[in-house]
């Protein structure tokens, strides 16, 4: 229960936020936040999971779980690994099982809205998505469509909301990346029934904000202490994505030599 005064003020500040973002009432939406955003905010994560479903009705967040990623020792080429080398991660990997925490990359409020006691989680052993009331959404994936969620998300309207953090930040773009016909990467996770291909895993990010000029008519911005916040709709979004990377194959694509997923796109480019 949120009853600490400047955790109400920061509550009802939130409320007044995002609600001036006029989604239209019953579609779903996907929250990205960062660390510093949730540093303005008195109760953090779970104050700011109230607002939000104060104002929307179904909410979806990433609940992926890198930790479960392990390595072969031998793999398909130009799929963005070095065998040879696998980092420490991959020696230390978990279990994947429904209840396992969220990777801490993706910030507490993901963690928040995964033990939410109302929330339901997807079962993907790398890529899951929690929410609120998404559970056609959530049921739509599979291990070899682990971004069907999102498409759904597209289909009913959704919107994309970054707190904070920039188009880096915003998983949806790999949709588009898929339609595009960019290549996808696969990837193996541990789970009790043992270790899993997962195929269709999604490329780098750091590159995605080469979209934003696009977006400038699509992306509606608030600022809530001091801190940038947008709303994109899904809808319009995609498709300028879509065929920005039909025309350029190179495109969004990060600048770092080392990025072995970049380098691979672009060798099949």
């Amino acid at each position: 229960m949120i009853n600490d005064q400047k955790t109400m003020t920061n509550y009802r500040e939130l409320v007044k936020t995002l609600q001036k973002f006029n989604i239209p009432v019953g579609y779903p939406i996907i929250v990205h936040t960062s660390p510093s955003f949730l540093d303005k905010i008195e109760g953090g994560a779970n104050t700011l999971l109230g607002a939000l479903i104060s104002v929307y009705d179904s909410i979806l967040t990433p609940a992926f779980t890198y930790q479960t990623m392990v390595i072969p020792k031998e793999g398909p080429e130009n799929n963005g690994l070095d065998y040879d080398n696998p980092p420490k991660s991959s020696q230390n990997a978990v279990f994947f099982s429904p209840d396992l925490p969220t990777n801490a990359t993706l910030g507490e409020l993901a963690e928040v809205m995964r033990v939410h006691p109302h929330a339901e989680r997807s079962r993907h052993p790398i890529l899951s998505f929690t929410g609120l009331h998404v559970e056609d959404i959530l049921q739509s994936q599979t291990l070899s469509r682990p971004l069907e969620p999102i498409k759904i998300l597209v289909d009913q309207g959704g919107w994309v909301l970054l707190l904070g953090v920039d188009q880096t930040a915003n998983v949806s773009i790999h949709h588009a990346e898929q339609l595009a016909g960019r290549k996808q990467f696969i990837r193996w996770a541990l789970t009790p029934a043992g270790v899993k291909e997962c195929p269709n895993f999604p490329g780098c990010s750091q590159g995605f904000n080469v979209l934003v000029p696009l977006l400038r008519n699509l992306i509606r911005e608030e600022i809530f202490d001091s801190i940038l916040i947008t709303a994109t709709p899904l809808q319009a979004m995609i498709p300028i994505a879509q065929k920005l990377i039909r025309e350029d194959p190179t495109t969004l694509l990060c600048d770092d030599g080392k990025c072995a997923r970049c380098r691979a796109i672009r060798r099949e480019a």
